[in-house]
């Protein structure tokens, strides 16, 4: 098993997913726990499972190799956004801790099928530390941001330099907005997502001036997402390659700013399977090779 994602836009070879019928189970169990995990909306599970074969087809259509994360008992509805329990860096797999206290099972059960698929542990976030996967961004193989805010905090952000040491030049912090609060969904990549090494999308009305004057020092042109966008997850982009991005259906705009920069865009519908548990693209994936 081949493994290295230290970048955000790098080609996928090899990426993690969780089908809908192994976090959501069925209706049942949709219905017992959605406002229980503070989801927005209550799912329809068969339009959920449509939706996922959609999303799945189109990483299939460029080449991407996919890996499904089968069902634990010890996760919930949450378990279908698989880029939170774990990095994956060039030297094997950094588990996280949930900020979600819902979601703490997640990083145990991600780390039992990396080691059926040949992945290694590298390590993992203990004790007080909390660190969910959609507060750490790559900005270059050697550059991470963390955001700390209500889901990661400043202990796990001191393990993980320990952790990533020889692999990380610079770790460089984000304090993210109190926003709507702790029990929304806030991470780092509410607000970014690079889509090639000088290109991102961006919602700078959330973002620290000074994180934004230096995502501008190291090159990136900036496209900003439309206030009028923002709810539709048009700031949650995933590349599946450089200027090749896979989006959620209903941010026409946004769309239209990638398309002027030369990127292609592919996207789904995503109602059931995104908007209502507040997680995109970038959240239902879990790279584990990007080249």
């Amino acid at each position: 098993m081949q493994y290295n994602c230290q970048s955000e836009t790098g080609r996928i070879d090899s990426i993690l997913l969780k089908h809908p019928r192994d976090a959501f189970r069925n209706q049942e169990y949709i219905d017992a726990h959605w406002e229980g995990v503070h989801f927005a909306g209550r799912p329809d599970f068969a339009r959920a499972c449509e939706e996922f074969a959609e999303f799945m087809a189109l990483i299939k259509s460029r080449g991407g190799q996919v890996h499904l994360l089968p069902e634990d008992s010890s996760t919930g509805l949450d378990s279908i956004y698989v880029r939170d329990p774990a990095l994956v860096t060039r030297r094997g797999a950094i588990l996280c801790s949930m900020g979600k206290g819902e979601r703490r099972g997640e990083p145990a059960a991600m780390g039992r099928y990396f080691a059926k698929i040949g992945i290694p542990i590298l390590g993992e976030i203990s004790g007080l530390g909390r660190l969910e996967g959609g507060d750490v961004v790559w900005l270059d193989e050697r550059t991470l941001a963390v955001g700390l805010g209500y889901r990661s905090n400043a202990e796990a952000l001191r393990q993980l330099r320990q952790l990533t040491e020889g692999l990380v030049d610079e770790i460089i912090e984000v304090h993210l907005p109190h926003w709507n609060g702790e029990g929304e969904c806030l991470h780092l990549m509410s607000m970014l997502s690079p889509v090639d090494a000088d290109l991102a999308v961006v919602y700078s009305r959330m973002m620290p001036v000074t994180f934004r004057n230096c995502l501008l020092s190291r090159g990136l042109k900036l496209i900003e997402v439309p206030d009028e966008e923002y709810d539709t997850m048009a700031c949650n982009v995933l590349a599946l390659a450089p200027r090749l991005c896979l989006v959620l259906k209903g941010s026409p705009k946004t769309r239209a700013l990638l398309e002027a920069e030369g990127v292609e865009v592919l996207d789904y519908e995503g109602a059931d399977l995104s908007l209502k548990g507040c997680g995109g693209p970038t959240c239902l994936t879990r790279p584990l090779l990007r080249k």
